[in-house]
């Protein structure tokens, strides 16, 4: 029993022993690792003016976290020198990008000491101090960044789908990862252009040891500036398919500033020898994009940056030699602690216990050896064929992401190509709708016209027998103008008769005299007194005749006459027809054909005073030719003064028959309307008062302007006063032209009763010419009228009551009064008159003056407005997006009541063509209109 436990302990205590070994070389695997580590953070951040090596970079990622690098930095006097603080910053920022994500975890407890460092390396102004400071600031916002948006990697790789994930499809994450980046960009950026600006650019500074020292952290701020570039473009094209432009302003504003600087730093370190051979740099384009136009999204490149693969470093042999020998070394000595130095060290020596020979341990121990080092030999080879191929799996990945890349921007080519060409094939699917509307609109409106066009052709029809009527009428009134005229050639011819019968009436009484003196004037008497009776026979048998004469005329004139009453009463009940269906067109025409007829009354008076002369003449004549018969010497001579009497009362006969025309024009003309419903000697005291109430009112407005203006440069400042100056100024100015205009007006008046009323009076010649009156009081109330409502409107205006709109109409409701006023006076008035010239002038001044009061409220409402834009800064979507719910339903309100503001403007019109209409007598026409001209 004794023998077989001790050949059982010597079994399995070896073996133990064993264990023991393989434990331990495990554990001192780990603790070379962190030696290898630590030597690395060692040789990587160190006070030599050079760039950190790679290898000693890329020996420091191999850690799940940065526990062991902070335990190195911590011992390291960051503070004191700024050689070691800029490799550290180096360092810390190539472990942020290319280390284990737990790395920004670990470093998290470390920001309040990064920061007091940044502050303390700002307070120097040249050297590395400033150049830390500014590296501190990018390390501190890096980390920020990444713990507030932990989607994103270390190294800011992300596919167009992940950067959609991280903003979670809210347009305002979106809006806030975008600021965060322009804030990490901005960092970057600055530590560029701190380290160009600390370097001698006019020599090779990239090929100097301390240029490469402060050149080498460049290479990963170009790394993360092209991809915060190519997230930025992406994310701005994205939020503005989502927001309006005006609030994305401010971002464009500083992506185009941003943008100028990456371009310029890009392009000055790709001239750079040292980056020719680390790095390729991409090339931005000419241009910013162009996010107003969506279709640009498209033509973005995404800038890569390519790494060529790095060759394998001799200097890392001495290294692994070290390494290999110290392992070794470390392997023989935990071998001698489990097999023994020496048999007499060990208390577990074989030969001793179980007769084991020495040699056998010795084989045992060469055959461990052996292994040992063939296992050494594999893992030399091993580690060769993986740097190998590590190195040319990292050429390939590169080659992939440049095809991957390229592949990305072909797709949103594409992408972009499609979202246009389905943009296009919807716009031309909305034409082609557009099209079949307006094709089916244009037939509506050619059958509309086919009708339009079949009342026009009645119309025409219906006008062409008006107007033949009218020339009908115009030929019948040329006969009776000859007639008239034929009439005043006899009423010479009877005067001329006449001076020659008084010629021979006294020649008569001379001889009468001288035969009164001869003895037979019993004879004489008898003779006369037979004369006599024979004369009052010849004029009871003349009167006779005219009575009968005219008994036999009238018939005839009524007969002449009644066709034209009847013509004339159909185209009174025509022209009414034609009123209702054309109202607005048919009335410039009816007022162009009625104008001739209103201003013939003068030439119609002066025709009847003729006739009624010419009545007078004629019983003149025939009482000197009674006198003359009853004086006659003999019968013989009285026959012959009667049968020349008689013929000439016979000759004149046939003029009875115009006599009755005239007498039945000059009834007609007394038909013609008389327009104001005022006595004919109240209109002269109405045009006086309704001028000067125009005056009163008028002087009254400038009077309140001027107060206005007083007041407002006493209370108003800035922009207001000035709006309120210009506004009050243009009406100042237009009230003064009005004033001018009103003068003149009196002046012209003046010069037109002086030389138009001949013997009559000023009432008498208004009461003759009444429709020019109405005008004149019309155009003047008009004037009056627009002065009130002009001070009314201005007073809104200044009290911010708006007024605007007011203000604009009634400063050309002015200006069309002038203008009426103008065409008033000239109808009377002397082509040639001084007066006239002076109130033509005043009424330009007027329209000046209107355009001016026109152009400054347009000007002063622009201001306003502008002044009261509204403010989007400070609103979210939601409020965005009711209140332009808001503006559309008020646009649609604003719609329709504008539809039914059109409407009732129609029809105010045409109520006012119709009253304008039966003021100016165009309805009265049932009776018989005045004789044409």
């Amino acid at each position: 029993q004794s023998n077989f436990q001790r050949t059982l302990r010597s079994v399995i205590s070896p073996l133990l022993r064993t264990l023991g070994w393989v434990r331990g070389l495990a554990l001192t695997a780990c603790v070379l690792v962190s030696f290898t580590q630590a030597v690395s953070i060692n040789k990587a951040i160190n006070t030599q003016e050079v760039a950190v090596k790679e290898k000693h970079a890329r020996n420091i990622l191999f850690f799940r976290g940065a526990h062991t690098f902070w335990a190195a930095v911590n011992r390291l006097p960051l503070s004191s020198n700024a050689v070691l603080c800029w490799k550290f910053c180096h360092v810390f920022h190539k472990l942020l990008r290319d280390g284990h994500p737990n790395v920004i975890k670990d470093s998290l407890r470390n920001k309040a000491d990064l920061n007091d460092m940044s502050r303390m390396w700002g307070h120097m102004s040249e050297g590395y101090g400033k150049l830390c400071s500014l590296y501190l600031k990018l390390l501190i916002t890096k980390m920020d960044f990444h713990v507030k948006n932990p989607r994103f990697p270390g190294n800011l790789q992300m596919s167009d789908r992940q950067l959609d994930e991280a903003g979670e499809n809210d347009v305002n994450n979106f809006f806030q990862i975008t600021v965060e980046m322009f804030d990490y960009l901005e960092c970057e950026l600055n530590l560029f252009l701190g380290v160009f600006s600390s370097l001698d650019m006019s020599r090779s500074v990239s090929v100097t040891a301390a240029g490469q020292c402060r050149l080498a952290p460049l290479l990963q701020v170009i790394l993360d500036c092209s991809h915060l570039y190519d997230y930025t473009v992406k994310l701005l094209f994205k939020l503005h398919s989502c927001l309006p432009a005006d609030t994305l302003e401010g971002h464009r504003d500083r992506f185009q500033e941003q943008f100028k600087k990456l371009k310029n730093l890009f392009y000055r370190s790709s001239n750079l020898q040292y980056f020719k051979r680390l790095i390729q740099i991409p090339q931005l384009p000419e241009n910013a994009p162009n996010f107003l136009r969506a279709s640009a999204l498209s033509e973005h490149i995404s800038p890569v940056v390519v790494v060529p693969p790095e060759p394998a470093s001799p200097e890392s042999e001495p290294d692994e030699k070290l390494l290999s020998a110290s392992s070794q070394r470390v392997a023989e000595t935990k071998f001698d602690d489990v097999f023994g130095a020496t048999a007499a060290s060990d208390p577990f020596n074989f030969s001793r216990q179980n007769g084991m020979r020495r040699d056998n341990k010795e084989q045992l121990v060469e055959q461990l050896t052996a292994e040992l080092r063939s296992l050494k030999e594999e893992l030399t080879t091993f580690r060769g064929e993986s740097s190998r191929l590590c190195r040319s799996l990292q050429g390939r990945v590169s080659e992939l992401e440049a095809e991957l890349a390229e592949q990305s921007h072909l797709k949103r080519q594409a992408l972009g190509e499609s979202e246009f060409l389905r943009a296009e094939l919807e716009d031309l699917r909305r034409a082609r709708e557009d099209t079949e509307k307006e094709q089916r609109s244009l037939t509506e409106f050619e059958r509309k016209a086919q009708a339009n066009e079949q009342r026009y052709t009645k119309l025409k029809e219906k006008y062409t027998e008006l107007v033949q009527g009218h020339a009908e009428l115009l030929r019948k009134n040329a006969e009776v103008t000859r007639q008239v005229s034929v009439a005043r050639a006899a009423q010479e011819e009877v005067e001329l008769v006449r001076r020659e019968m008084r010629e021979k009436v006294k020649a008569a009484r001379e001889e009468a005299k001288q035969r009164v003196r001869e003895p037979d004037v019993q004879l004489i008497s008898q003779t006369g007194r037979s004369n006599r009776m024979r004369a009052e026979c010849v004029v009871g048998a003349r009167k006779k005749c005219c009575r009968q004469l005219v008994r036999t005329v009238r018939p005839e004139v009524t007969w002449i006459l009644a066709p034209c009453l009847r013509e004339r009463e159909r185209e009174n009940r025509i022209v009414p027809k034609l009123k209702s269906r054309s109202s607005v067109p048919a009335t410039p025409s009816t007022a162009a054909r009625q104008r001739p007829f209103v201003d013939s009354r003068a030439d119609v008076l002066e025709m009847v005073r003729s006739v009624v002369r010419f009545g007078h003449l004629v019983g003149d004549t025939v009482a000197q030719g009674g006198a003359a018969s009853r004086t006659s010497p003999t019968e013989q001579a009285g026959r012959k003064y009667a049968r020349g009497a008689g013929g000439e009362g016979g000759a004149t006969f046939p003029e009875c028959s115009f006599v009755c025309g005239a007498k039945r024009c000059l009834q007609l003309v007394k038909l013609r309307p008389r327009g104001l419903e005022l006595q004919q000697g109240e209109l002269g005291d109405l045009v006086e008062q309704e001028m000067a109430a125009t005056s009163v009112t008028v002087e009254t407005a400038a009077a309140r302007i001027e107060e206005m203006l007083s007041a407002s440069r006493a209370v108003d400042t800035g922009m207001k006063m000035e709006v309120n100056e210009r506004i009050l100024s243009s009406c100042t100015g237009l009230m003064q032209a009005v004033r001018e205009l009103i003068l003149s007006s009196k002046d012209l008046q003046r010069d037109i009763l002086e030389c138009g009323r001949g013997a009559a009076t000023a009432k008498e010649f208004y009461a003759k010419n009444s429709r020019w009156t109405e005008g004149l009081i019309s155009a003047s109330k008009a004037v009056g009228w627009g002065a009130a409502v002009m001070v009314d409107a201005a007073e809104e205006a200044l009290r911010g009551r708006g007024g605007f709109e007011r203000l604009m109409v009634s400063s050309r409701e002015i200006a069309a009064g002038t203008a009426q006023l103008v065409a008033a006076s000239k109808v009377k008035a002397d082509r040639d008159s001084a007066n006239l010239a002076r109130l033509q002038r005043a009424s330009r001044g007027v329209t000046q003056a209107a355009a001016g009061v026109v152009a400054s409220t347009k000007s002063a409402k622009t201001q306003i407005e502008e002044r009261d834009t509204m403010d989007f800064s400070s609103m979210t979507l939601i409020q965005v997006k009711r209140q332009e719910m808001d503006s559309q339903v008020r646009v649609l309100e604003l719609e329709a009541q504008l539809q039914r503001e059109r409407e009732r403007l129609g029809e105010l019109r045409k109520k006012h063509y119709e009253l304008a209409g039966v003021a100016e007598g165009w309805e009265e026409g049932e009776g018989q209109s005045p004789l044409p001209r």
